[in-house]
């Protein structure tokens, strides 16, 4: 397997997870295309698209950092485009940039809402149709959404319906997109993580520092990326994947090895479904 001389096109890659994916890609030697908002360093937020670039290019691959905002059609045009002036097409797109609020009902203004919704829904289904055209001409075509199974129990929805909304309208495009470029051999598939995941987000909004310590790496994802983009595309599509039963299923048997803090208990994602179970022989539990 070898993604050596890919373009991949990644949404919101200058850190977290869409940066661990490219990352993996780069030690191959693929391009890829920073395509995020952070051009400047932020206050809270590590890195930028220049100090993923880096990054990038130390890895062992080539890089294109682009300022765009996904909301904008000018934005992504404009990014598609001088991705494949410099690399010359476009091989994988990842739909990794999203936004969240995990509010209720009546503590999400709208101004929250419609950003959830611009760049989850409709920030991927733009990027997607944005690339379709150049990806028809690739060799093995994917498109990977960071999104979840669509599992339409209440307990999801529940207490962040906003939120639940956004996230589950990048699987649908997965969904509806895998058939409707089925005949073009191109592949669309969805990957999530069975426990948190160690992100800004995270450490932000959701659980701290400690929180951090209950998380598996980025590297988790972006070892079940990597296998998704070298299975054949036609034969791959319309899969909705959790990270470690995938990789159990492709030989993986080492799981410890992505957690941050092998003493503490991973805590469970949002939206693995009930049916879901972790593999044969992996435990969320704190190791003894």
């Amino acid at each position: 397997m070898s993604l050596a001389g890919k373009t991949l096109f990644v949404s919101g890659a200058s850190r977290g997870i869409g940066l661990a994916i490219a990352l993996r890609a780069a030690k191959d030697g693929a391009n890829v295309a920073i395509a995020a908002k952070t051009d400047t360093p932020h206050p809270k937020l590590p890195g930028t698209i220049h100090t993923a670039a880096a990054e990038i290019e130390r890895a062992g691959g080539k890089a294109l950092p682009l300022t765009c905002d996904i909301r904008f059609e000018d934005q992504v045009a404009s990014a598609v485009e001088r991705c494949v002036s410099r690399f010359g097409g476009i091989d994988i797109c990842v739909n990794n940039a999203s936004a969240i609020s995990l509010t209720g009902t009546l503590d999400t203004d709208l101004k929250r809402f419609d950003l959830m919704h611009q760049i989850n829904a409709r920030g991927t289904w733009l990027v997607s149709k944005t690339c379709v055209p150049h990806l028809r001409r690739a060799m093995n075509p994917h498109v990977l959404m960071l999104s979840p199974p669509l599992d339409m129990a209440a307990k999801w929805f529940q207490g962040h319906t906003a939120y639940t909304m956004a996230k589950f309208g990048m699987s649908m495009c997965v969904l509806g997109m895998a058939a409707e470029f089925a005949d073009d051999g191109i592949a669309f598939n969805a990957l999530w993580p069975r426990t948190a995941v160690a992100t800004a987000a995270i450490q932000n909004v959701l659980a701290g520092e400690e929180g951090l310590r209950h998380c598996r790496t980025p590297d988790v994802l972006a070892d079940a990326a990597y296998l998704v983009f070298n299975k054949p595309a036609r034969a791959f599509t319309g899969n909705f994947l959790i990270d470690d039963t995938f990789l159990a299923e492709n030989g993986v048997t080492d799981f410890d090895k992505y957690r941050v803090d092998a003493s503490k208990t991973l805590m469970p994602d949002y939206f693995v479904p009930d049916w879901m179970p972790p593999p044969k022989g992996v435990s969320l539990d704190a190791l003894s």
